[in-house]
């Protein structure tokens, strides 16, 4: 039924359990894959300029912020890829999520950056209400 899934993962706690929610589902999905999507936004690459000397660096950064979801999805035996996008997140999430004809899109309900949340309104939400495939979205 969801064969093809995405993932929106920032590394939060809520993603992570995201990630388990969409492992659950491709576990008992034959032939199901999942997509991780990373967005990198405008603060998050200023940040990682700032802290990092090379390009190499930041990269190998951004790998290492991949590594938890995907050993975990190794470990279960889930076929994977990932996807890195830049720009704002939610835009960028809902742009690849329509423009792939995702099944299902599992988003956690809160992400690393609480005051933005707050201020400009939740990814999760607006994920919600533009991605055109079901979504899930976990706390």
């Amino acid at each position: 039924m969801f064969k093809k899934i995405m993932l929106a993962y920032d590394g939060s706690e809520n993603s992570l359990r995201a990630a388990e929610k969409a492992a659950f589902i491709a576990e008992n999905t034959k032939g199901a894959e999942i997509t991780i999507v990373y967005v990198i936004d405008g603060a998050s690459s200023k940040e990682d300029v700032l802290h990092y000397s090379s390009k190499e660096i930041i990269n190998e950064k951004r790998k290492e912020r991949l590594k938890k979801v995907e050993d975990y999805f190794n470990e279960k035996g889930i076929s994977f890829t990932h996807e890195i996008l830049h720009g704002e997140a939610a835009p960028a999430i809902v742009d690849y999520a329509n423009s792939n004809n995702f099944d299902l899109v599992t988003v956690g309900s809160r992400g690393l950056n609480g005051l933005q949340e707050m201020v400009l309104g939740s990814v999760s939400h607006k994920v919600a209400k533009r991605v055109k495939a079901p979504v899930i979205i976990v706390k």
